[in-house]
């Protein structure tokens, strides 16, 4: 009876936290891969820019008139925009 508890156990942690976790990483290594220049978004310690410049694994950003270089990784979100009005 305790193994089958145990088992129990191992498939509600599989479900309700590994995989959830696999699929939000598949999703961001997928938005990440299909990144292009013009695009606005913001890293993860909040700067907003445009990409301007992507290599394998940096991308260069120009933010207030500033050019910054980040490591892909450091992505977190893209700005959607509508009407010219970003959200």
């Amino acid at each position: 009876m305790q193994i089958l508890m145990l088992v129990a156990m191992l498939v509600v942690f599989y479900f309700f936290l590994i995989r959830p976790q696999q699929k939000k990483q598949k999703e961001l290594k997928s938005f990440r891969e299909n990144l292009k220049q013009g695009d606005k978004v913001v890293t993860i310690g909040g700067i907003h820019g445009k990409i301007l410049e992507i290599t394998d694994t940096t991308i260069l950003i120009s933010a207030e008139g500033t050019k910054l270089r980040f490591e892909k990784s450091a992505i977190s979100t893209a700005v959607a925009e509508t009407l010219g009005v970003p959200a």
